[in-house]
């Protein structure tokens, strides 16, 4: 068998004069592995590199886990606030009915009133300064604004009312109250608010000669003159 070398191939002749042609897998020798290792260096971030970006995500991690503490905590407090929303403006309706029945005893003379009737309204008094301390210790808060200035946000204007001597949107009267548990209105306050006094109309009237002169001011319709 003969064998031939070439740079990078070898050749092989066995006895029936068969050709095997190898070419050799192993790499020039001008061609150094520190390349390789430069080139892998350049893909792969560097220590600090990664550093800082672990440090990155741990930081968004924890400011994550702090805004559900803060979140949950948020839900929390207002559960305890106003987890008996519902509750409160079914009682508060309670309240302004012994309000409307202490308000027609106070209209009478208790004096005529019999030792029963004089017995139950010292009953409806007691709670109805129970309720108000009840009202008191869970901050729900009685709106009743007389001679308040108007507050879209807390009261519900129900009609206009012209008073001369009070400012515009000036409460005038209070028909319902209004209630408001911690800073959350339960229901608005329906009132009568002041509006503009309207100039009176005034009709023309006719003198001896025919002519017209003013007249006295009327608060009806203009009347026409033939």
């Amino acid at each position: 068998m003969q064998t031939e070398t070439f740079d990078d191939t070898v050749k092989y002749t066995d006895e029936n004069d068969d050709t095997i042609i190898l070419t050799s897998d192993t790499p020039d020798d001008d061609v150094s592995t520190e390349d390789n290792v430069v080139e892998l260096h350049a893909v792969e971030p560097s220590l600090e590199q990664q550093l800082a970006a672990m440090k990155d995500q741990w930081l968004r991690a924890v400011a994550e886990g702090e805004n559900i503490r803060k979140r949950a905590q948020r839900e929390k407090d207002d559960a305890l606030k106003y987890g008996a929303v519902n509750l409160a403006r079914d009682v508060v309706s309670i309240a302004d009915n012994l309000h409307r029945a202490l308000q027609v005893c106070e209209k009478e003379d208790r004096s005529t009133f019999s030792s029963n009737i004089q017995s139950l309204v010292v009953g409806i008094e007691m709670i109805n300064k129970e309720i108000e301390s009840t009202f008191e210790r869970h901050r729900i808060k009685r709106i009743y604004p007389v001679l308040e200035k108007f507050d879209p946000n807390l009261h519900q204007a129900m009609f206009e009312i012209e008073a001369a001597e009070h400012p515009v949107g000036t409460v005038m009267n209070v028909m319902q109250a209004g209630y408001m548990l911690h800073d959350r209105l339960l229901r608005p306050a329906m009132v009568g608010v002041s509006k503009v006094v309207s100039a009176p109309v005034v009709t023309p009237s006719l003198d001896e000669n025919g002519s017209h002169q003013v007249g006295t001011p009327i608060s009806g319709d203009v009347n026409e003159i033939a």
